[in-house]
């Protein structure tokens, strides 16, 4: 009997995604483990592995397909002793509404102007099927919807029963919610000081005519860079940050990690100094724990364990990676797995539970030369430390002048669940176990 590959959940919340490369092609066989395809979610780009052996009979869904719905048979597989060419005859059509791959954007002439502006870039909405093809979405009187989907409808005071569901079965999912949020205006009272955000977005989105009219190109987002956008704007318009800046002198840090490195040259281990910054939050968040915290509407979770993110730049965008129970770990054990966790991340093949989940973050950009900046934070977590570049400046020692190595480390906090001063004693914390880092190693 033939079987259908469908579109997998790669991640919890991952409702579509885009079939980025198939790796076979029909009437290759497979084996139970091979790799079939590469699926980009709105986290990262994975890889697809068979569970059954066979042939592949036929390719429903070309490579480059958007928006292709989680469930959506993407291939058709024929068992061991089946007719490839039969199992590929009665296998069903793919939804052109979701598998047609994009159209290629012509290219602007870059040593021309063009004669009349080109026509406005167009707003990305998700696609639908046709109405007539989708499914009832309502069994008796209960409307089918995803729990995601109802918390979205009801915060924006949007009425699910006039809405046309386009997930399986008929399903509304956040991609309705969203579509219906910007046909209409909310009926819920309380969303009315939220109103100019999608003007803004809109703005950002579709340019007049006079910036078409420069020379320029196209881009596309991707599902990763969509969720970054959609991500940080709830972020900055929900969470109501508060920020708290200290400076703090590397030398002694600075000499230890020479130390240590040393020591660890036979073992192919080489400390960076954003490894014995992981540790240092670690460990601060452990004893300021009413900073390791995720506030989730009324009531929080208090973390006992401090597991945590680094923020990493891959070519996508931003992605971050996790140190679990990195207050424990030794500093060479951080090391190690950060350096894993990078290449995965640069290699789009990082897991789930690789990226998901996290009680605070961690972002360096001293490397880069910024002296000093303000992190958003990555909700649910409570706090994100942005970390600055270590240089030259004069700096009271022991009473007197001294030229010596700081930097600033700035704090974001969510106002919500860390009040200012559970912040500084966390910032005070950060600042001793930098500056007297054999403390992190007892």
């Amino acid at each position: 009997m033939p079987i259908e590959l469908k579109m997998p959940a790669l991640s919890p919340t991952m409702e579509e995604g885009t079939l980025a490369k198939w790796l076979v092609k029909e009437g290759d066989k497979v084996a139970s483990g091979d790799i079939l395809a590469e699926i980009e979610t709105d986290k990262a780009t994975m890889e697809f592995e068979a569970v059954d052996e066979g042939t592949v009979a036929k390719i429903l869904v070309p490579e480059g397909s958007e928006g292709v719905k989680v469930g959506a048979p993407i291939a058709i597989l024929a068992g061991e002793d089946e007719d490839a060419s039969k199992a590929a005859a009665a296998a069903p059509k793919a939804d052109t509404a979701a598998a047609a791959p994009p159209k290629p954007a012509p290219e602007p002439k870059a040593d021309a102007t063009p004669k009349s502006p080109p026509p406005q870039a167009p707003v990305e909405t998700p696609p639908s099927p046709p109405q007539a093809a989708a499914a009832p979405r309502a069994e008796g009187d209960r409307v089918k919807a995803s729990p995601l989907a109802r918390k979205l409808a009801q915060a924006q005071g949007i009425d699910l029963s006039n809405i046309q569901g386009t997930g399986p079965g008929g399903r509304i999912v956040r991609a309705d919610i969203d579509a219906a949020a910007g046909k209409a205006p909310s009926t819920a009272p309380s969303t009315a000081s939220a109103a100019p955000a999608p003007a803004l977005s809109t703005h950002l989105v579709m340019p007049g005519p006079m910036e078409q009219a420069i020379p320029h190109e196209e881009v596309k987002l991707s599902n990763i860079r969509k969720t970054i956008a959609r991500r940080l704007t709830e972020a900055k318009q929900q969470v109501p940050h508060i920020y708290l800046t200290v400076d703090i002198q590397l030398d002694a840090l600075l000499k230890l990690r020479g130390e240590l490195n040393k020591g660890l040259e036979g073992r192919g281990v080489k400390l960076s100094v954003n490894d014995l910054l992981i540790k240092a939050l670690a460990q601060s968040l452990i004893e300021v724990p009413e900073c390791n915290v995720a506030f989730a509407g009324d009531h929080m979770f208090k973390y006992s364990r401090a597991d945590i993110s680094v923020a990493v730049s891959i070519p996508a965008g931003l992605i971050t990676p996790i140190i679990h129970g990195a207050d424990t770990k030794s500093v060479s054990a951080i090391s190690t797995e950060m350096k894993e966790l990078a290449g995965l991340a640069k290699d789009g093949k990082l897991q789930p539970e690789q990226y998901q989940g996290g009680t605070a973050s961690i972002s360096n950009m001293g490397m880069m030369g910024i002296k000093q900046f303000e992190a958003v934070i990555n909700p649910p977590q409570g706090m994100i430390m942005a970390i600055g570049a270590g240089e030259k400046r004069p700096y009271v020692v022991n009473d007197s002048l001294q030229i010596a190595t700081v930097m600033s480390a700035t704090g974001s906090f969510d106002h919500r669940a860390i009040d200012g001063a559970d912040g500084a004693r966390l910032m005070q914390a950060f600042k001793r176990l930098v500056e007297n880092p054999l403390g992190m190693l007892a």
